[in-house]
C-alpha cells in the first residue's frame, strides 16, 4: 500500500510539473507576441540600445534576487522592453511595483515555510509573471488611446496590493476570515483575509499610484483613481479565490489575472 500511494504521489507530481511547464511555454509565447505587437505598432525606440540595456538588467537583477526563475524574468523581460519602450517613467513604476512584491515575499519567510505557504525559492514563473503583468503590457503595446497609462498603473497597483496582501497576511497572520462568507479560516486560504493583508494592500497600492505622481505619469486625481483600483482588485482577487479557486474551477494564475482585469475595469469608469 505505501509504495502503492507513492507512486500515485510521484505520478501527480509529474503530471503537475508538465502543466506548469507548459503553462509557462504558453507565457513565453504571449510575452514575445506582446513585445510583437508593440513593435508593430511603435517601432523601435529612439534609444534602443537604452531599452534593451534596461531590460537585460531587470531580467538579470529579478532573477538574481530570485523574484523569477529563468522563464520569469524572460517573460519580465518582455514587459520591461514594453514599458521602457513606452515611457521611462512607467518601467520606474514597473521597477517599484517589484521591489515591493520581492520585500513582501521575503518578510516573515520562514513563518511563511512553516505553513507551507511561501513563494518557490527560485522565484516566480512566466506564467505567474505573465498572469499579473500582461494586461499592464497590451495596455501600453497597443497604440496610444484615452487613459491608456491610466489602466496599465491601475493593473500594476492591484499586483503590488494582491501580493503585499498575501504575503504580509501569511507573514503576520491574524484573525483571517473568507471574504464571502465572513468565517475563520487558516491563513493562505483562497479567499481568505485579514486585516495586517488589507492594510498591507492599501500602503502598496498607495504607493505605487504615489510613485506614478510623483514621476508625473498620473495626475493627482488619477494618482486616487490607481490606489483605489489596485486595492479593488485585490478584493476581486480574493472573491474569485473564495468562490472559484477553492473548489477548483479557477487556478492561481487565473484568479490573478482577472483581479488585475477587475482593477483595470474600475478605473476604466473614472477615466472619464
Amino acid at each position: 500500500m505505501g509504495k502503492e500511494i507513492e507512486e500515485t504521489t510521484r505520478i501527480q507530481d509529474r503530471n503537475q510539473n508538465r502543466s506548469s511547464h507548459g503553462a509557462d511555454l504558453l507565457a513565453l509565447a504571449a510575452a514575445a507576441v506582446l513585445a510583437g505587437v508593440f513593435l508593430n505598432f511603435h517601432g523601435t525606440t529612439r534609444h534602443v540600445a537604452l531599452t534593451l540595456g534596461i531590460t537585460v538588467a531587470f531580467a538579470a537583477i529579478g532573477r538574481l534576487a530570485r523574484g523569477v526563475n529563468t522563464s520569469g524574468a524572460l517573460a519580465g523581460a518582455a514587459i520591461a522592453f514594453i514599458l521602457a519602450g513606452r515611457d521611462a517613467r512607467a518601467f520606474v513604476v514597473l521597477l517599484a511595483v517589484f521591489v515591493l512584491t520581492l520585500a513582501a515575499t521575503r518578510l516573515g519567510r520562514s513563518r511563511k515555510q512553516q505553513l507551507h505557504l511561501a513563494e518557490s525559492e527560485s522565484g516566480r514563473s512566466a506564467s505567474q509573471v505573465m498572469a499579473n503583468l500582461s494586461l499592464a503590457g497590451l495596455l501600453l503595446a497597443l497604440p496610444d488611446f484615452h487613459a491608456s497609462y491610466l489602466l496599465a498603473l491601475a493593473a500594476l497597483a492591484e499586483v503590488a496590493a494582491d501580493t503585499a496582501s498575501s504575503e504580509i497576511g501569511s507573514a503576520f497572520p491574524g484573525k483571517t476570515v473568507l471574504i464571502t462568507t465572513g468565517k475563520d479560516v487558516t491563513p493562505g486560504t483562497d479567499g481568505g483575509v485579514s486585516l495586517s493583508g488589507t492594510l498591507a494592500a492599501a500602503i502598496a497600492s498607495m504607493t505605487v499610484a504615489g510613485v506614478a505622481g510623483i514621476l508625473g505619469v498620473a495626475s493627482a486625481p488619477q494618482t486616487a483613481v490607481i490606489a483605489g483600483a489596485g486595492v479593488f482588485g485585490m478584493l476581486a482577487d480574493s472573491v474569485l479565490g473564495a468562490a472559484f479557486e477553492r473548489r477548483g474551477y479557477l487556478n492561481n494564475d487565473l484568479v490573478n489575472f482577472l483581479g488585475t482585469a477587475a482593477a483595470v475595469a474600475l478605473a476604466a469608469l473614472f477615466s472619464n
